[in-house]
């Protein structure tokens, strides 16, 4: 008998969703833009404290059109977070910019504010710098914001996987120049694909939403004066977003449940340590995270061998940008010599089902399975 399939983190759908696509089917907004555009975008600004938005093809889409915007060119310096999945990066060289990756710290798993001062001695004027919250966790953003600020350099604040998340009871994307969001199949609330780009100068989210709509002048024929992106956001997912966006405290409340279930569960193996909070912020806990002891014989995959055999789903840590072969000739800069922080993560963790349909019956048997592989 073929076992149930545990996720480490799928959609949960409401009601709701379906309600505002049927509304977009039955007034045949069904093309890119409308009503629920419109209002996903509000809903969202409204969500975060203020700003604006525009709702985006993908949160790649995102960063690409906020790397356009910050004034970065070819040859240009870009200061982007290592520990971090490629599409923090990736539209830093659609722009042919040169990356520079910056370590993370143990404290937060995110950019090392000490290394990114260290990245500034080396490199005086980068054109932006690229910060990821990691797994939903807040990093220390206002030590990266008053850095950049300091160096008058554009700060893009990925919080693709930090939706919910605050910082000093702000909340996560409204630090830098151009926040992130993501709306992918796996997110915190997804719109069955998607991305948001914020910023608190309208004229700059005006800009975003002409470049992501081909760049056509304001003129009755086709016209267009600069180079394009078909970026922007289709009606009926905006209402998919938009109905999930009613459930997202909801979704973060079972997140942190997750979490705290896992941490409790585990504090009797001294070879286990759950992913770190930042105490100055509070975490949306999107994936729940563990890494392993050095000196322990457990490695990451025994762990998620064992999960494999029972068809529940893991992954490893986000293998760091500066170990990727596309980006080999990329300087990297760390606080300390030998094995980087980010490599160390890499190397012992491993992320765990977080899935908010995970029922108890479904973490019990996972608890029980992570057990037995350091009991052996």
């Amino acid at each position: 008998m073929e076992r149930k399939r545990i996720y480490l983190s799928s959609p949960t759908m409401h009601g709701e969703e379906q309600a505002f696509v049927q509304s977009a089917f039955d007034t045949n907004w069904v093309a890119p833009l409308g009503p629920n555009v419109d209002a996903f975008e509000k809903e969202m600004g409204d969500y975060i404290g203020g700003g604006y938005a525009a709702a985006l093809s993908a949160g790649t889409a995102a960063i690409h059109l906020a790397v356009i915007l910050a004034g970065v060119k070819e040859g240009d310096v870009v200061f982007a977070q290592s520990l971090t999945f490629a599409a923090s990066v990736n539209p830093a060289c659609y722009e042919k910019a040169k990356p520079v990756f910056i370590d993370s710290e143990p404290d937060t798993w995110n950019m090392d504010p000490v290394a990114l001062e260290k990245a500034f001695e080396k490199y005086p004027h980068p054109a932006a710098v690229i910060a990821v919250h990691l797994y939903g966790t807040p990093s220390k953003i206002d030590r990266i914001r008053d850095i950049c600020k300091k160096h008058q350099v554009p700060l893009i604040e990925d919080a693709a996987e930090a939706l919910g998340s605050s910082f000093k009871g702000q909340k996560l994307g409204t630090f830098g120049d151009y926040g992130i969001l993501s709306f992918n199949g796996n997110k915190i609330i997804t719109s069955s694909g998607g991305g948001m780009l914020l910023c608190s100068d309208e004229a700059k989210i005006k800009r975003a939403r002409f470049l992501a709509t081909q760049a056509r002048d304001p003129a009755r024929y086709y016209q267009h004066s600069t180079i394009g992106y078909n970026y922007r956001m289709s009606n009926v997912v905006a209402g998919i977003g938009r109905g999930q966006l009613l459930h997202l405290e909801e979704h973060k409340a079972r997140k942190n449940e997750i979490y705290r279930q896992y941490k409790e569960a585990f504090a009797d193996i001294e070879a286990i340590t759950m992913n770190p909070m930042n105490p100055d912020g509070d975490a949306n806990n999107w994936l729940s995270c563990m890494t392993i002891a050095p000196d322990c014989s457990v490695t990451p995959d025994q762990v998620m061998d064992a999960l494999a055999e029972y068809n529940i789903e893991t992954r490893p840590i986000w293998k760091p940008m500066h170990l990727q072969p596309v980006f080999a000739d990329c300087d990297f800069i760390q606080v300390k010599e030998g094995r980087s922080v980010s490599e160390d993560i890499f190397n012992r963790g491993v992320c765990l089902p977080s899935d908010i349909k995970n029922t108890p019956e479904d973490m019990k048997l996972i608890i029980s399975l992570i057990r037995k592989v350091f009991e052996k």
